[in-house]
């Protein structure tokens, strides 16, 4: 019982429970992060049992008091899933509104005073003059992958989002040189085996590039980390600061595109009008 997550020891004990710790386990597997968030009484409260059912649930599932299982709870919510940043009594809609916008503006900033403008500088250039570029997400970080893809490419037609559909990362791996360049997005939450492919990446000589939130330590091992600020009041991660280093990276590598660049922007002007796309 000691390996499994706070989530894992409550589904596990289900069958075991009395009626009313049955009723406080159900509460806590749809609000689990309440638990950290309210003292015993007020958890107790808000599930609508009595403080001693709650001490008796907490011991049953293998803690020896409240403030340990609320540890446990606090370190689960690290992992980025929402389900614990859910609360069961909904806030003021005004309230929410403001609460998002200065912890917006707020990443900004964070994220803004961590980055030096020489390394957006170094990271463009090295997408624009590398063989191939190499751009890489899962989950949630594969729409921040596609969508620099998408920006990069109408200077850097050389780069490809990876893994594509149907395709393992060893194929593309394989086709890695050290005369390429990868970005990396991984944002929380990380599939298990980001560690063992970032290891694997570098193992080709490419010059890598990590965009990541605070949640991954700062890696020495790669060319450049850059780390983004994404903490939101809600139940989602706001990524907001993650957009603007996709919009910084991508404008550098068109500005440092040149002569060539203008170039292509202009043909793929020219295209659109020939082919009424826009």
């Amino acid at each position: 019982m000691r390996d499994q997550s706070f989530l894992q020891r409550v589904r596990a004990s289900m069958d075991t429970l009395h009626p009313t710790e049955r009723r406080l386990a159900m509460f806590l597997l749809d609000f689990p992060g309440e638990l950290a968030s309210y003292t015993a009484q007020e958890l107790a409260a808000l599930a609508h049992v009595s403080a001693p059912t709650v001490s008796r649930f907490i011991k049953r599932l293998g803690y020896t008091n409240y403030d340990e299982a609320r540890r446990h709870v606090r370190s689960d919510q690290k992992s980025g899933a929402a389900l614990f940043m859910v609360a069961a009594q909904a806030s003021e809609p005004e309230g929410q509104l403001r609460a998002h916008l200065e912890q917006a503006k707020s990443n900004l900033d964070a994220t803004l005073i961590g980055i030096p403008a020489s390394e957006i500088d170094a990271i463009a250039r090295a997408v624009l003059t590398a063989r191939r570029g190499w751009i890489v997400g899962f989950r949630t970080s594969q729409s921040f992958a596609s969508y620099f893809h998408w920006q990069a490419y109408q200077v850097a037609p050389q780069t490809l989002v990876i893994p594509q559909a149907g395709h393992t990362m060893g194929e593309h791996i394989a086709a890695i040189t050290p005369d390429d360049c990868v970005v990396v997005f991984a944002l929380s939450r990380r599939i298990q085996g980001m560690d063992t492919i970032l290891g694997e990446l570098l193992r080709t000589g490419a010059k890598v590039a990590l965009v990541s939130d605070d949640s991954l330590a700062r890696r020495s091992d790669v060319a450049w980390h850059l780390t983004c600020a994404t903490l939101a009041p809600g139940p989602l991660f706001s990524h907001v600061s993650v957009m603007l280093v996709i919009q910084l990276l991508a404008s550098r590598m068109i500005e440092l595109s040149g002569p060539e660049g203008r170039k292509r922007l202009s043909h793929i002007e020219m295209l659109h009008d020939r082919l009424t796309e826009l």
